[in-house]
């Protein structure tokens, strides 16, 4: 077992960033990711026991109330873990957000839609397929399409796919960069790196040494170990089968186009459609679709 626990199980995910004790390190980190945008004064978990109410909801932190130094509000949506049609869910998950703030029982009046901004951000700590996402941030906002200018700032999804971040420590420039490299990285290292650059890195590494935690937070975090292993075990499962059928496809396609070049050799030759069916193993109805 490393020095620091896993960050990405969900009792890990929640103890760095899902637990009262622990706020400083979502502020810091909401703010080192938004930098230069806003800047996070408090914050405040509407669940405390962040229970998810669906089974398919776990490695989800919601309703988390933020608060700003200019007296702006938002609600920040953390989620981590990977599913089918993650980003689909994702923007699922966003919406009743929205909803549960909106009363419907004042739908006429003018204030009965107006809710606080929501900013959905996800942790993909796999490889992501091609339809999902490219690179490491990708970040969504609403914004017209011609002149790219954002037209509200009510719906928002900042998606990081940690294994498209392949930085070293000593490439990590800003504060946000030196975040996900330690996330990334955290169950391997040895020590915690950036410690003597940003105070915050000590509590961070408070946090997450293994070595402290109780018997009952031992047990809690080494079942969320195992879900982990276990999904990607069968994440794995999953892709080598799609492989393996991909590439039995692929070989089947591949006889049956030598079939059709073999079919049209033979139809040049003058060969009956008869002697080309019975000579390429094709049906007399595909050699005729090849004249």
């Amino acid at each position: 077992m490393g020095k620091y626990i896993n960050p990405f199980t969900d009792w890990g995910f929640k103890r760095l960033f899902g637990q009262e004790f622990s706020k400083p390190l979502l502020i810091s980190f909401l703010n080192d990711m938004l930098v230069d945008e806003l800047h996070v004064k408090d914050l405040t978990f509407r669940d405390k026991e962040l229970l998810p109410p669906t089974k398919d909801q776990r490695g989800i932190i919601c309703d988390v109330y933020c608060e700003t130094d200019t007296g702006d509000r938002f609600i920040v949506e953390m989620q981590n873990r990977w599913q089918p049609n993650f980003l689909d869910r994702s923007i699922c998950y966003a919406c009743r957000s929205i909803l549960d703030q909106v009363d419907k029982g004042r739908a006429e009046r003018e204030d009965a839609y107006k809710f606080l901004p929501v900013y959905t951000i996800c942790f993909m700590n796999y490889m992501p397929h091609t339809d999902e996402v490219s690179k490491f941030r990708t970040d969504i906002v609403l914004a017209d399409k011609d002149t790219k200018a954002q037209v509200s700032n009510k719906l928002r999804f900042i998606y990081l796919a940690l294994p498209l971040f392949e930085k070293k420590a000593e490439e990590c420039v800003t504060d946000f960069e030196k975040w996900i490299y330690v996330l990334k990285h955290m169950e391997a290292l040895s020590r915690m790196p950036f410690t003597a650059q940003k105070e915050i890195f000590k509590q961070l590494e408070d946090y997450a040494d293994s070595h402290r935690l109780t018997k009952k937070e031992w047990e809690a975090y080494e079942n969320s170990l195992w879900v982990v292993r276990d999904n990607m075990a069968c994440m794995a499962a999953a892709e080598r089968e799609a492989r393996e059928k991909g590439h039995a496809e692929g070989r089947a396609e591949g006889r049956a186009e030598e079939k059709k070049a073999i079919a049209k050799q033979f139809l040049a030759m003058g060969l009956t459609v008869e002697q080309v069916a019975q000579g390429s193993g094709l049906s007399i109805e595909e050699v005729k679709g090849l004249q």
